[in-house]
């Protein structure tokens, strides 16, 4: 078996020669961190390089999709914790259970104060002893006396209504905006929305009970439009972020089945 043979010393590398190696190795780690990494993943570009590479472009889409992330985040966390502080009944549900209590009231108070036991012993109401029977009296039959039973008519479910919105708003640069219906499950809105003097990036998204699902994106859209279904009881709704030098005005128009519109954030 043949080993390889040892180095002289004259054929290794001396102190200055490797002093040499380790500094070109660190300039040139250092040309590419200023040419290369910071343009691209953080649009920091020192010698201009970066735009000419056309690395800078792609370090501010990563930086925009981070900053637009963080955001969203913060809004369906802020969302989130005034749903669970000011959560209130829809009016149409209190007004459902208030019609059933009133008329569980009557229907108890029409039934006969005398009930029999269930042995088949008649219990009296007036001087007579639990045991003993009361002797029956003829009384005539009037047929015109006989107590009548009340006919509660059946309730009718009440027809879906739907409604119709329209909202404007000025963004700024950077400027973000969120707007959600307020909606059951299974229900379907109508919508469009126009983005004036620019474009802007969108997210249409919903969320409630723990719940949250995402419907569509999109970047540098000028108008969209569409109808919603929602997945499940909540908000659904959408966020727009200015990414433009100048003011948009973004106007949106809503119509079909939801409980309420509201600005979030």
């Amino acid at each position: 078996m043949y080993n390889t043979d040892l180095p002289t010393r004259a054929e290794l590398p001396t102190s200055a020669q490797l002093k040499r190696s380790t500094f070109i190795a660190a300039l040139t780690a250092l040309a590419l961190l200023v040419s290369v990494v910071m343009p691209s993943e953080y649009a920091i570009d020192l010698t201009g390089a970066g735009r000419l590479l056309g690395l800078t472009r792609m370090g501010e889409i990563k930086t925009q999709l981070a900053a637009e992330a963080a955001a969203d985040e913060m809004a369906s966390a802020k969302a989130s914790a005034e749903r669970m502080t000011q959560m209130v009944p829809p009016a149409e549900l209190m007004a459902r259970m208030d019609r059933i209590e009133n008329l569980l009231v009557a229907l108890t108070a029409e039934q006969p104060a005398s009930q029999p036991s269930p042995t088949g012993e008649a219990i009296a109401q007036d001087n007579v002893t639990v045991g003993e029977i009361a002797p029956a009296e003829a009384l005539p039959v009037n047929p015109s006396a006989a107590p009548q039973v009340a006919e509660i008519p059946a309730e009718a479910p009440a027809p879906t209504t739907g409604r119709r919105d329209e909202m404007s708003f000025t963004l700024t640069p950077g400027q973000g905006i969120e707007v959600k219906l307020v909606m059951r499950q299974g229900a379907k809105a109508n919508f469009s929305w126009t983005a004036d003097g620019g474009v802007v990036n969108f997210e249409t998204h919903g969320d409630g009970g723990g719940q949250s699902v995402s419907y569509e994106k999109g970047r540098s859209v000028p108008a969209d439009e569409g109808a919603i279904e929602a997945a499940f009881d909540g908000n659904h709704g959408w966020f727009w972020r200015n990414r433009g030098d100048s003011d948009v005005t973004l106007t949106i128009q809503t119509e079909g089945d939801y409980i309420d519109i509201k600005r979030m954030i």
